[in-house]
């Protein structure tokens, strides 16, 4: 299934999962751009640069600020970052549950030769060691389905044609497809 066929539960929170040149930013902008919250385009703000780690305080309060304004009025909203730690996905788990929002997740399965192969090509190079350890911290489905998503839609690249796709075959915490909770 093609990328733009992911269709998100309105007014939900979806969490994309994975590494940098995973390929996020760009699902993430297959819809509007008010939907879309990034800790690089709030980094970029705060510093003239989205690279700038010693920004990421001050860009999660913006991105938690925002997420709160959101979820409240039951606005679709994509969080546009690595989401690669577990007390980060706890964090953005606990807002859509303040707010009674359900909560996706996106992982994106890239391998990691891939990502390397993306990101020479990307203006902002992140340093291959750090490619790495995000490679040791990517979740599984399993694990995100057991904190608490509602549903894990899985991004892969065929190495054979290095096309992305989302995987067709929903994991659901419940065992719910996604027509029969709307």
């Amino acid at each position: 299934m093609n990328p733009t066929t992911f269709v998100p539960v309105p007014g939900s929170l979806i969490v994309l999962v994975g590494g940098s040149g995973a390929g996020k930013t760009t699902f993430a902008t297959r819809w509007p751009a008010t939907w879309r919250l990034s800790l690089d385009d709030y980094r970029a703000m705060a510093t003239d640069s989205a690279a700038d780690q010693s920004a990421t305080p001050v860009a999660d309060q913006v991105q938690t600020l925002l997420l709160d304004a959101r979820l409240s009025r039951s606005l679709t909203t994509v969080v546009d970052a690595t989401a690669l730690l577990p007390h980060v996905r706890a964090g953005l788990l606990a807002r859509a549950r303040y707010w009674q929002r359900p909560c996706v997740a996106v992982l994106f399965e890239v391998p990691l030769e891939r990502r390397r192969e993306l990101n020479a090509g990307r203006e902002r190079v992140v340093p291959d060691h750090v490619l790495v350890d995000q490679e040791l911290q990517m979740p599984t489905r399993e694990q995100l389905l057991a904190e608490g998503f509602i549903r894990v839609d899985r991004v892969t690249v065929d190495p054979a044609v290095h096309a992305t796709c989302v995987d067709p075959t929903r994991e659901h915490r419940d065992g719910l497809a996604p027509a029969a909770r709307v």
